[in-house]
């Protein structure tokens, strides 16, 4: 299927706010002008963003603002009304292996009969395609994907045997074991234990610092200043985007809420923590 999704026209860019990267920084992600719609009712409208690459990107919003849209739509998983959006400057059919994808917990079928290995040797097949099995190098690669979680000890055991935090552990493994530039990430916090939090974060750290992109959906507007570099502000339209510093704002934020007050105060708090010479950052 085109990326395109065969009905995306390019028009002129929309008037809202757009979101670019320092001039001469590489690009990771390029948005134009990108609607999407269910049953001809937008989800998504006219959004502009370009994400630099090399980052740790929040993408935050209300419930129903179409965070997981986005993500599915720089996926090629749900097609565009309109617009178009590039990975690494090409088309996602042209880049594909070089992108990985960490779904929501909840929407995979974790009694599926399968074992914590096979599921990290998973990542693997973008890069060898669905007729080739993976050999000992691709298995040694799911190996150390394993350990940088601290599941090795975990590896045969069926999936539907392990806690939310052991499953999340193990589809960041295959994420890790897909060795993409590009890693999208729908709410990989959610649901987990402190420990497998910081760890997560510790990973997707290792990862930025390697010149990765992490894009992922975020809830916890208190802990934005301090894990995240960049982030995008979405209500069905793109309110702000930018560096954390500049774009986490309590202005952005109302518009991104609206008068919902207790995370307001909430988002505050963190604003203010980011501001403070002693705050936390990344």
């Amino acid at each position: 299927m085109s990326l395109l999704g065969g009905a995306a026209s390019v028009r002129e860019p929309a008037s809202g706010p757009r979101a670019a990267a320092p001039i001469g920084e590489p690009v990771a992600v390029e948005v134009h002008d990108a609607t999407v719609a269910y049953h001809r009712r937008p989800v998504l409208w006219d959004i502009d963003l370009v994400l630099p690459a090399g980052r740790l990107v929040a993408v935050i919003g209300p419930n129903g603002a179409g965070k997981s849209t986005l993500l599915k739509a720089i996926l090629g998983l749900t097609p565009l009304a309109s617009g178009w959006i590039e990975v690494f400057g090409k088309r996602l059919r042209d880049v594909r292996q070089h992108v990985g994808y960490m779904p929501q917990r909840e929407t995979v079928d974790w009694d599926f009969p399968i074992n914590v290995a096979d599921v990290v040797l998973m990542g693997r097949y973008g890069r060898l395609g669905w007729l080739r099995r993976p050999g000992a190098a691709d298995r040694e690669i799911a190996g150390r994907a394993l350990e940088a979680v601290g599941m090795s000890a975990y590896a045969r055991r069926q999936i539907s045997q392990l806690s939310g935090g052991q499953q999340q552990r193990v589809f960041l493994a295959r994420a890790l074991a897909q060795e993409a530039s590009l890693y999208l990430m729908d709410e990989p916090f959610a649901g987990v234990d402190a420990s497998t939090e910081r760890m997560l974060l510790e990973v997707m750290r290792g990862m930025r610092d390697q010149g990765r992109t992490v894009v992922a959906v975020h809830h916890d507007l208190q802990t934005v200043p301090e894990y995240f570099d960049h982030v995008v502000m979405l209500n069905m339209r793109l309110v702000a985007a930018g560096p954390t510093k500049e774009a986490f704002t309590r202005s952005n934020l109302q518009k991104t809420y609206g008068g919902r007050l207790t995370l307001l105060d909430e988002a505050a708090e963190a604003v203010r923590r980011a501001a403070s010479p002693d705050g936390q950052r990344v």
